[in-house]
C-alpha cells in the first residue's frame, strides 16, 4: 500500500510499504477513506525525530471502511464505517474505568513513561503505524472504533478522530458555563472548535491569534478576536473586554510551538539535529518549548479561574511563574484528550440536522494523499491561507 512516511526532520514521502495484517485477535483492519494533517503531526516534523524511525507511518485522524476483523473485535464487522480515536484505549482497564482512556493500562508505553499508544506518533507512544495511508491496522477494535451512518460526508465525522473531543475536553476542563467568558489562544483547528462548542453552549468567546486568516474564521462564527501583532499585553487587553477580572477561563490550544520566544525557537531546532541517544534525554527531559502562549493564558485568566491546556508540551524543566498562580488560586487542567469520554455527547451534536459546529466546512485544503508532503510544508509555514488538510488516499 502507499503511505505517507517519515523520512528526517521537515522530511516526508510517499512510499509503498507493507499492507496491514491481523496481529492479534481483536485487531481490524480499515480501508481509509479520509484522513487529516494535525498540528500533533507538525511536532513530528521538526522536534521529535530523535523517536523516529526513516520509514514509519505518520497520521491519527483516520476514518474508513471496514475491511476485515479479528475473532475478537467485539460487535465490528466488514462493510462497517468508522472513525477511529488517535489514542489506543482497551476500554476495560483500571484507567479506562474510570474515563481517564488517554491513560489506558493496557497500552501504556511504559518503557518511556507515556500514557496510552497512539496512532502514528513515535517510540514515546507505542511505534504504531498511523493512518495517513490507504489501509490501518486498529488495535483494540473491540472498544476504539466508532461507528458512523451511511449518506453524509466524511467530514462530518472525521474530526471525531481527534479535533472535536480534544476542543471539547479543552472546553469541559475550563469549567465555564453559559453567560461566562472563555479566552481561547490559538485559533487552529483545535482553537477554532473549542470556540464554537462554547458559543453552542451560551459561553463568551474571545480568541487571540496572529494569523489573518483564523481571526477572519473566528469572527465568521461570532467571535471576538484579539491579534496578538496589534496589541501591546494581550493579558491587558483581555482584562480590558473583562470588566479588569479577566477571563472564567482561558484553553490554551498552542503548546510548544508556539511564537515569542527565540531562544527556545533555537533549542527546538537544536535539538532536531542532535544525535538521537542526545536529543532523546533533551527533548523529553528537558525545556524544548516556548511557553508563551500559556503564560498569556496563565495571566489572562481571572482569580480563581481555571487554564485548560490542550496544546501539547515536551520539557520538564520550563519555568512556570508558580507564585502568580499560587497567589491568584489558579486551577489548570491538562492531558491528552480521553477521546471515548466525549464522543457520545459530540455525536449527539453532529447528528443534529444542521451542522451547527461547522465541520463540513473546516478544511481548507482537501488533497490526494499522494500530494501529502507538499501539504505538510504548507500547513507548518502557515502558506495558502492553510488551517486543516484532509487527504484522500
Amino acid at each position: 500500500m502507499l503511505a505517507l512516511t517519515w523520512q528526517g526532520t521537515e522530511k516526508v514521502s510517499i512510499e509503498e510499504v507493507p499492507d496491514p495484517r491481523i496481529e492479534q485477535p481483536n485487531d481490524a483492519i480499515i480501508k481509509v477513506t479520509s484522513t487529516a494533517i494535525c498540528g500533533s503531526d507538525l511536532h513530528l516534523y521538526k522536534v521529535l525525530g530523535a523517536f523516529l524511525h526513516p520509514g514509519d507511518v505518520l497520521g491519527h485522524e483516520t476514518m474508513g471502511i471496514v475491511e476485515e476483523v479479528g475473532a475478537d473485535a467485539g460487535d465490528l464487522k466488514v462493510g462497517d464505517r468508522v472513525v477511529v480515536p488517535f489514542n489506543i484505549s482497551c476500554g476495560h482497564c483500571w484507567m479506562c474505568s474510570r474515563g481517564l482512556f488517554a491513560q489506558c493500562e493496557t497500552t501504556q508505553v511504559t518503557e518511556y513513561g507515556k500514557g496510552a499508544s497512539l496512532f502514528g506518533f513515535t517510540d514515546m507512544y507505542g511505534a504504531v503505524p498511523g493512518g495517513q495511508a490507504e489501509y490501518l491496522r486498529i488495535p483494540q477494535a473491540q472498544f476504539g472504533p466508532v461507528k458512523v451512518p451511511e449518506g453524509v460526508a466524511d467530514e462530518r465525522y472525521l474530526y471525531v478522530s481527534d479535533v472535536l473531543p480534544t476542543a471539547w475536553q479543552a472546553f469541559e476542563f475550563a469549567d465555564v458555563s453559559a453567560g461566562q467568558t472563555l479566552a481561547v489562544f490559538g485559533l487552529g483547528p483545535i482553537g477554532q472548535m473549542t470556540a464554537r462548542i462554547a458559543k453552542h453552549k451560551g459561553v463568551r468567546v474571545i480568541g487571540i491569534d496572529r494569523v489573518a486568516e483564523r481571526l477572519d474564521l473566528a469572527r465568521q462564527w461570532d467571535i471576538e478576536t484579539i491579534d496578538y501583532d496589534q496589541v501591546d499585553d494581550v493579558p491587558t487587553a483581555v482584562l480590558d473586554l473583562t470588566a479588569g477580572r479577566g477571563a472564567d477561563g482561558t484553553v490554551d490550544a498552542v503548546g510548544m510551538e508556539a511564537h515569542g520566544n527565540p531562544i527556545a525557537e533555537k533549542a527546538i531546532t537544536a535539538a532536531g539535529l542532535l544525535p538521537d541517544k542526545v536529543a532523546k534525554p533533551v527533548i523529553d527531559r528537558l525545556a524544548i518549548d516556548r511557553l508563551k502562549a500559556l503564560t498569556t493564558a496563565i495571566k489572562s485568566v481571572r482569580r480563581g479561574g481555571t487554564v485548560s491546556v490542550s496544546g501539547v508540551y515536551g520539557g520538564e524543566v520550563d519555568p512556570m511563574p508558580l507564585m502568580e498562580m499560587f497567589d491568584r488560586g489558579i486551577t489548570m487542567r491538562l492531558g491528552q484528550c480521553h477521546v471515548k469520554r466525549w464522543t457520545d455527547d459530540i455525536v449527539k451534536v453532529l447528528q443534529e440536522d444542521d451542522d451547527v459546529l461547522g465541520v463540513e466546512s473546516l478544511a481548507t485544503h482537501r488533497l490526494p494523499l499522494s500530494q501529502a508532503p507538499e501539504a505538510y510544508s504548507t500547513f507548518q509555514k502557515k502558506q495558502d491561507g492553510c488551517i486543516k488538510v484532509v487527504l484522500k488516499p
